[in-house]
């Protein structure tokens, strides 16, 4: 019996700080997933709640985004402001289907940001065009400027 008492004992004293410790981890991962998305259940950011299919699409596009800004800096790295201002027009730019989609938001501020955000990837399409480096990586920040305000104003 004392056996037995000792083993619960050295169980008991070996398992609890391991489920304390447990619980510690649950707790601080507990702002990171919030109903299996990565984001603070905290996060004070407006969600555009979209349907997945749209969330998905808007999310590719801006990867897309993100892929061209990254071409468009190693092309400027090599002097190729051509090839950087085709892409910052093709990619960036306000096309027909980008301004649709801008319009068709239901949140008219996000829409509006994203209009923007088009609209200055065309001015930056016209700044690479210059050739000047100065002026063109002033103009990229600017474009880069409206990806952050969006991403620090929704999800």
């Amino acid at each position: 019996m004392k056996i037995v008492i000792t083993l619960m004992g050295i169980l008991f004293f070996t398992v609890a700080p391991f489920n304390s410790f447990a619980n510690d981890i649950e707790k601080a991962m507990e702002p990171m997933i919030h109903n299996q998305k990565l984001y603070s259940k905290h996060d004070e950011r407006t969600s555009l709640g979209l349907s997945p299919v749209m969330k998905s699409h808007l999310l590719s596009n801006m990867r897309s985004h993100l892929e061209a800004v990254q071409s468009i800096i190693g092309l400027l790295s090599k002097g190729s402001f051509d090839k950087a201002s085709r892409i910052a027009h093709t990619k960036l730019g306000l096309t027909e289907e980008m301004k649709n989609m801008c319009n068709s938001f239901k949140n008219k501020k996000f829409g509006i940001l994203g209009l923007e955000f088009h609209r200055s990837g065309d001015d930056l399409g016209n700044v690479l065009q210059t050739k000047d480096l100065s002026k063109s990586l002033s103009a990229l920040q600017k474009t880069m400027d409206y990806c952050v305000r969006c991403h620090n104003m929704f999800r």
